[in-house]
């Protein structure tokens, strides 16, 4: 089939616009969010931030927070996902490392889109979803067990933004089977496993033939953490009590010991 020069154009145009349109979506940005870290502790922590597989690196990966402080920095602004805690008792080494208790990402300071060492309370968050209606998805999540209490507080948002996560502190009532104690001081409980940190069991890891949401089911580890902190995910399968539809929050705060 032969062109005119005329149609040639044309085409060539509807092809510049097609790729020009969607080049503008890829780059699309949503609009200004701020995150903030809170330490309502008595005692200092080291937030520690994990990006998703293709997310950024937010912080460096991870701080220094003085007790009653807080750090607030700026979203990003195209879609992110990924996982905030709080590393514990840490006490700094040679060359910038860093060693700590709960939360550890490898002896770092900046833990540079490291995880970290269970057992801890994790702030699950993904950024900038759903289209135009710009979502923020949050959860708390206990399936690595518990170090410190923490909550995601959305604040201006529209739609339903509840708070969720888990007030309680849990390291005066962990059971001993999960009971993770310091070396020194007196042996305190510094974290609470959960039931596959502790036991490492196919059934209470969800993993092999119950690795699926019929089989994956709640056990009685589990139970002790949803019974304190119902609004928090507690095995690998579990659903949360309370849904969420967040749209456009001015400012998402992760707040450990609300």
């Amino acid at each position: 089939m032969a062109f005119s020069a005329s149609s040639f154009a044309m085409l060539l145009s509807i092809l510049f616009l097609s790729v020009f349109f969607v080049a503008k979506q890829s780059s699309a940005q949503f609009p200004a969010m701020d995150l903030t870290v809170v330490n309502n502790c008595p005692f200092p922590l080291w937030p520690a931030i994990q990006p998703n597989s293709g997310s950024d690196v937010l912080e460096g990966g991870g701080f220094f927070l003085p007790s009653l402080s807080h750090h607030t920095f700026p979203a990003p602004t195209r879609p992110w996902s990924g996982r905030i805690w709080a590393r514990t008792s840490c006490v700094g080494g040679a060359g910038g490392s860093l060693s700590c208790a709960t939360g550890d990402c490898g002896g770092r300071f900046a833990c540079g889109g490291l995880g970290g060492a269970g057992p801890t309370s994790l702030a699950q968050i993904t950024l900038h979803h759903g289209g135009g209606r710009d979502l923020t998805s949050y959860g708390v999540s206990l399936v690595d067990g518990f170090n410190v209490g923490m909550t995601v507080t959305p604040h201006e948002g529209k739609g339903r933004c509840p708070v969720v996560g888990c007030r309680v502190d849990l390291l005066a009532t962990c059971p001993s089977v999960l009971q993770v104690r310091a070396p020194s001081g007196g042996g305190r409980v510094m974290g609470c496993k959960s039931g596959c940190a502790a036991f490492n069991t196919d059934e209470l890891c969800c993993r092999n033939k119950f690795n699926s949401p019929d089989a994956c089911r709640p056990n009685s580890f589990s139970e002790f953490f949803k019974r304190a902190c119902p609004t928090t995910f507690t095995y690998a399968h579990d659903s949360p009590s309370l849904t969420h539809e967040c749209a456009a929050p001015r400012e998402l705060k992760v707040i450990f010991c609300h």
